[in-house]
C-alpha cells in the first residue's frame, strides 16, 4: 500500500518531501542560457534537482499549476517531471487539488492514475463530500495509488471556513474525521490507509488535536520553510507514529546563488534539510 511504502521510506531516508513548483526566476543562469524554451528549462532543471536530492528525499511534489500557466509544452514538461520522478524509483506526488464528482471525478481520476500525467498520490478537495474522493479509490488497490485530502491547510485564509466551529468541533477536525473514516472503509486492515491528509502546522493552535485525530492517518505537511512552519511543532504531530513527510518547495528550488555551481547548493541544501527534518523521528 502506497502509504505504507511513503512512510517507509520517509523513515530510512528522511521526511523531505521536494516541491518541484518551478517558476521562471527558479531556474539557474547556467541551464537558461542553455535553452531556448521554458518547458526545456524545467525540465532540465528538474533532472538536476532529482539527480542530487534522490538520495535525501522520501518523495518529490508536483504542482500542476505551474505547468498549465505555460500552456501546452507546460504540461508536457509536467509529464516529462512526472516520468523522471517515478522513473528514478521515487515516489510522485501531483498537486492539483481536484475536487469534482460522479463522472468527471472519475475522469480526473484517469487523467492522473493513467497515461500522460500518471502520479502516484494526488492532493484533493473533500468540499462536495464522499462523492468527490471515492471515485479515486479503485485505483488504490488496482494500481497502489493514494490521495491526499486537504484538511487543514497553510495559508492564512484558511481559517475563513476550517476553522468553523461545528458541535464544538472546528471543520478540519470534522473534515479528518471523514478521511479516517473513508480510509478504513476501504482499507480495514491498513495501517495507513491509501486516504491521507494535507495538514499545515503553521497557523495551527491545536496540536494536541491534530495528533489524536491523525494518529491514524499519513499526512502530507507544508509550510516548512518559506511559509514559517516550525519544525518543534511538526515533530509533535509525527514523532510518535512516523506518519507524514514534510514538503519544501520554494526553499529548496528558490533563489540559488547567482555564482558557482547551483549543483553544489541543491546538495547542501537537500543534506540540511533532510538532516533537520529528520529529528521529527527521534
Amino acid at each position: 500500500m502506497i502509504m505504507q511504502e511513503l512512510r517507509k521510506r520517509a523513515i530510512e531516508v528522511s521526511p523531505l518531501c521536494v516541491g518541484i513548483d518551478l517558476r521562471p526566476d527558479h531556474v539557474p543562469a547556467e541551464i537558461k542560457n542553455s535553452f531556448e524554451t521554458l518547458a526545456e528549462q524545467y525540465i532540465e532543471y528538474s533532472k538536476e534537482i532529482i539527480a542530487v536530492s534522490k538520495d535525501y528525499a522520501s518523495c518529490y511534489k508536483v504542482q500542476i499549476a505551474c505547468y498549465e500557466s505555460e500552456g501546452l509544452s507546460g504540461l508536457r514538461a509536467y509529464s516529462e517531471i512526472l516520468k523522471m520522478i517515478r522513473k528514478s524509483g521515487h515516489i510522485a506526488i501531483a498537486d492539483i487539488k481536484r475536487g469534482d464528482i460522479g463522472a468527471t471525478a472519475q475522469m480526473y481520476a484517469k487523467g492522473h492514475f493513467e497515461g500522460d500525467f500518471e502520479a502516484d498520490i494526488l492532493t484533493l478537495n473533500a468540499y462536495m463530500g464522499e462523492d468527490a474522493v471515492k471515485p479515486y479509490a479503485k485505483y488504490f488497490k488496482e494500481k497502489n495509488k493514494g490521495a491526499f485530502i486537504l484538511a487543514k491547510t497553510s495559508n492564512p485564509g484558511s481559517r475563513n471556513f476550517q476553522d468553523l466551529k461545528i458541535s464544538d468541533e472546528t471543520l478540519y477536525s470534522k473534515v479528518l474525521d471523514k478521511i479516517h473514516e473513508w480510509g478504513k472503509e476501504e482499507e480495514p486492515e491498513a495501517e495507513f490507509p491509501s486516504f491521507g491528509a494535507v495538514v499545515g502546522v503553521n497557523n495551527l493552535n491545536e496540536l494536541d488535536i491534530i495528533r489524536e485525530k491523525t494518529k491514524d492517518i499519513f499526512l502530507l505537511i507544508p509550510g516548512y520553510g518559506a511559509q514559517g512552519a516550525k519544525i518543534e511543532d511538526i515533530a509533535s504531530i509525527i514523532n510518535e507514529r512516523k506518519n507524514g513527510v514534510v514538503n519544501v518547495s520554494r526553499g529548496y528550488t528558490a533563489n540559488l546563488p547567482s555564482e558557482g555551481d547551483f549543483r553544489k547548493e541543491l546538495v547542501k541544501r537537500a543534506q540540511d534539510l533532510a538532516k533537520e527534518l529528520r529529528v521529527c523521528f527521534k
